[in-house]
């Protein structure tokens, strides 16, 4: 969706709240901060209609969103998100890891969600606000982060069914603790048959809200199945790998070839791209391309595949020891996690926090 009028910068204005939690309280969120839980003291907003554009940035107190029950969003389903986290590097500075990336992948997902297109420099700069205020939430105890949260939606009051002319974005953030309480382990990962995450065409490429609706009654039933997570497969033939409900998918060969599943209907996970990246420069071959469950299954048995884990923001990368589901089988469930996965999520948290070089430029400063 284009504005009419041209963009011009903005300028964000800033309202304290005036009832912040105390040091003691945060500190004892801080100690236990679970994930997308807790919250901190303020959050972004920040305005857009088709004739004024982006307009009224600001920072104001947390708290409860005003929304006419005839809000587009709450019929329609116009709205787009996206996830990534604020780390602490030991001299005490709060970075972000490629938020550019993340600001590009709003966009494409509000092109294709009929929304406008935030720029990214605003939106880099909408983090920035909100860590300025809010620094003293980003936790400081290893694998610890602040989990930020932009999103926007259609707030235009009016039932006919078109894109909305009345928009709004945010940004709030969350305390995050450590993914893995009791250290990374390899999980078991149901695949789903009955249902699918999107289609051909569809808008599975785009970070909103009701992808992920629809993966929840098959996360239901991997849950009762005793699985972490579900597997989703491709909805015209049902038998080529797509991706995980909230994670992307990577296979390891025996010669240390890395394949990801490749489909139109894939988000594009900014995890899953730094991590092959990140192989590819210890010179591992990187294949991008449509895979087939038999496949999978196949180079298991055969030993051609050994490793497979699955990569996204929140648990960074997490081995998979097996694949289960109403007539598949692949691994077992007392797999150990593989070298190389655990040797690139050593490297890729290493950059994140600070720990390691940034060959890249994949780290940018917030409180800066």
């Amino acid at each position: 969706m284009k504005n009419l009028m041209a963009p011009r910068p903005l300028t964000f204005m800033v309202q304290k709240n005036q009832n912040p939690r105390s040091v003691e309280e945060r500190d004892v969120v801080l100690a236990n901060p679970g994930f997308g839980v807790n919250f901190t003291d303020h959050m972004v907003d920040v305005c857009w209609s088709e004739m004024g554009g982006w307009h009224r940035p600001r920072v104001q107190p947390y708290g409860p969103i005003s929304l006419d029950p005839a809000a587009a969003v709450l019929h329609y389903g116009q709205e787009i998100f996206e996830g990534l986290k604020a780390f602490r590097h030991a001299d005490g500075s709060i970075w972000s890891f490629r938020p550019e990336a993340n600001g590009a992948r709003l966009q494409r997902s509000a092109r294709r969600m009929a929304l406008p297109e935030l720029p990214i420099d605003a939106f880099i700069d909408s983090l920035k606000q909100l860590v300025a205020v809010d620094g003293d939430w980003v936790p400081n105890a290893p694998e610890t982060s602040l989990y930020l949260r932009p999103f926007m939606f259609a707030k235009e009051a009016f039932l006919g069914v078109r894109a909305a002319k009345k928009v709004n974005y945010y940004v709030i953030a969350s305390p995050a603790g450590a993914y893995f309480t009791g250290g990374v382990a390899p999980v078991s990962i149901w695949v789903s048959t009955n249902y699918t995450r999107a289609g051909r065409g569809g808008t599975g490429a785009a970070k909103t809200g009701g992808n992920y609706a629809s993966s929840l009654v098959a996360q239901q039933e991997a849950a009762e199945q005793g699985c972490a997570q579900v597997l989703f497969l491709d909805a015209e033939e049902g038998k080529y790998i797509e991706e995980l409900g909230g994670m992307n998918v990577v296979l390891v060969k025996k010669d240390g070839t890395l394949v990801t599943p490749h489909s139109e209907s894939i988000l594009e996970g900014i995890t899953r791209d730094s991590v092959l990246q990140l192989a590819e420069d210890r010179g591992h071959k990187i294949e991008r391309r449509r895979v087939t469950l038999e496949e999978w299954r196949e180079g298991v048995e055969s030993g051609e595949i050994t490793e497979m884990f699955a990569c996204g923001t929140a648990a960074i990368i997490t081995p998979i020891a097996m694949l289960k589901g109403a007539s598949v089988e692949i691994g077992s469930a007392d797999a150990a996690a593989g070298e190389l996965t655990m040797s690139l999520r050593e490297e890729l948290t290493d950059i994140q926090y600070g720990r390691r070089e940034d060959k890249h430029g994949w780290m940018m400063r917030l409180d800066a």
